[in-house]
Parts: structure tokens; C-alpha cells; sequence
């Protein structure tokens, strides 16, 4: 039982930074995204987000996300191809000389049947996220830790840790 409860603890903390937004009727909520976000909003960012995916400029990409909102850190590498949030990019908080890899999605939200979440990441300084990780909204990375490849965070990752996996769990090599 006392698993069960810390398991809870820990799903809580993500959840308790992660804002409900209520949306009943027919449809589930990203059919009426236009409602949550204006659609001009979201096409600039995407525009800009687009761009930066395929842009070699690590310093380039670094100016145009602090334009659109986002907190980036200096000496932050964003790999080719990497995806922060095209709904609200303005909640991603990344520290000083963090590495986003190649593919990386960071989420700020989730369009659900009757509501949509939203939640800020922050990914602490010289921490790691591998390619094609997924981070979830509402994630806190910590300093210097690590996310493997193809890893979906669901939960925090506490600094100096390695987590991998589908959902990202601590590795063994976290304790060295």
C-alpha cells in the first residue's frame, strides 16, 4: 500500500501544476481548440516553431523562442527537428546550457474529451532531453538530469537523474 501512496504523491505534483480548463458538449475539446487559443496565435507560433525545427542556428533559434514567450536560458542547443509547445510555448522555462536533442516534443498542454490542460515545463540548467523524448506539461526536470531517447516523461526527474523508458523511469546508472 505504501507504494501505492507514493506513486499517488508523485502523479500529484505534476497534476498540481497543470491547469484544468472545462469544456463539455458533443465534440471533445480539441475539436473547438479555436476556443482555447486564438487561431492567429497558434499559426505565428507555429510559423516561428516550424521554422526553428529545421534552422541550424542555435543562437537564431534561441532569439526567435524568447520572442514567442518562452523563458530559454543562454548556451541552450536545440536539436533539429525538436518541437516546444505550438499552444502556448510562453509556458516553457529552459535553463542555462540545457541540450533539447533531435525530435524532443515539450508539451504545455492536453486536449482531453471534456476539458484541456495546461501546465508549464521547465527543464533545469545542463539537463539532457534525448531525441525523440516526449515531456509532458506540468514536468520539472532538474538540473543536469538526463532523459533518454524516445523516453515519455509523465513525472518530475529529480536533478543529477537518468530516466529512460515508456513512462520514464530513474535508471541505475542515476545513482552513480
Amino acid at each position: 500500500m505504501e507504494g501505492d501512496e507514493a506513486d499517488d504523491n508523485k502523479r500529484a505534483r505534476r497534476h498540481d501544476r497543470v491547469t484544468r480548463h472545462r469544456r463539455p458538449g458533443r465534440h471533445n475539446s480539441l475539436h473547438r481548440w479555436y476556443r482555447a487559443r486564438s487561431p492567429l496565435r497558434v499559426a505565428i507560433n507555429y510559423a516561428v516553431i516550424l521554422f526553428c525545427r529545421l534552422c541550424p542556428s542555435l543562437q537564431l533559434k534561441r532569439f526567435l523562442f524568447r520572442r514567442l514567450g518562452m523563458a530559454v536560458g543562454s548556451g541552450v542547443a536545440w536539436g533539429l527537428e525538436s518541437t516546444p509547445d505550438v499552444f502556448w510555448p510562453e509556458l516553457v522555462t529552459v535553463g542555462d546550457d540545457a541540450i533539447i536533442g533531435y525530435d524532443a516534443t515539450i508539451l504545455c498542454h492536453e486536449f482531453l474529451h471534456e476539458e484541456y490542460r495546461t501546465g508549464p515545463v521547465v527543464i533545469g540548467e545542463r539537463a539532457m532531453i534525448g531525441a525523440g523524448a516526449i515531456v509532458l506539461p506540468g514536468v520539472e526536470i532538474g538540473e543536469g538530469a538526463r532523459v533518454a531517447a524516445n523516453s515519455l516523461v509523465t513525472e518530475d526527474v529529480p536533478p543529477e537523474t537518468t530516466v529512460a523508458g515508456v513512462p520514464a523511469e530513474p535508471t541505475s546508472d542515476s545513482a552513480e
